[in-house]
């Protein structure tokens, strides 16, 4: 029997590993399919995200891994799949996988929805928190595949800052210093008190004043 396992695996992480190894021991063939979801800005194109998921999953001699563009349902009646695969995490995933999973059998009458608990070290486990994890600068080796990691750095990567040593500016040649305005000198006759000048004056100029 041919199981689909879909998703986005933008990027595989150790929890999907875990889904498709267990799948593969119980069907005779497991596809992981790579949809693109246009509701998601992918870190990786659909053709890294296949080399990644063969390349993690390549000691399963019962796994094939394809991509396409449109409904799981169309890909499962053209390579005569009856079974999907799906992965829980918690009670939350299963209400939106159980409405999947009756929306799929209303298009696809002979296609059944298999649900596959999550181990436990992968409960919490989404692509969404590896990358936000990596984004900030953290380790995320525990929770995907090691090669993948190391791709997912190298989009994280920070521009390095120059080691080159700060130019000092040449010091600004300071303008000479101007001597202080010295006011005119009086004049000796504007020096002399109002008092005086006025007895100098003849009393007749005096009187006109």
């Amino acid at each position: 029997m041919i199981a689909i396992y879909p998703g986005s695996f933008d990027p595989i992480t150790l929890g999907h590993l875990d889904i498709i190894e267990r799948g593969c021991r119980l069907f005779d063939q497991v596809i992981v399919v790579v949809f693109r979801n246009p509701n998601k800005n992918p870190l990786f194109s659909i053709d890294q995200r296949i080399s990644q998921i063969r390349q993690s999953a390549q000691h399963l001699p019962n796994l094939q891994v394809d991509s396409f563009d449109g409904l799981t349902v169309t890909y499962a009646q053209m390579h005569q799949a009856k079974v999907l695969l799906r992965g829980l995490r918690a009670v939350s995933d299963f209400e939106m996988e159980l409405q999947m999973a009756h929306t799929n059998k209303t298009l696809f009458a002979d296609i059944e929805t298999v649900f596959l608990a999550t181990s436990t070290e992968h409960s919490f486990l989404s692509s969404s928190v590896v990358k936000e994890i990596a984004k900030f600068g953290g380790r995320i080796e525990h929770l995907v595949p090691y090669p993948v990691a190391q791709e997912i750095y190298k989009c994280y990567a920070k521009t390095p800052t120059s080691n080159a040593a700060p130019t000092t500016a040449a010091p600004t040649a300071m303008p000479p210093a101007v001597p202080p305005t010295v006011p005119p000198s009086v004049p000796p006759a504007m020096a002399t008190p109002m008092a005086d000048r006025l007895i100098d004056l003849p009393l007749t100029e005096t009187l006109c004043d």
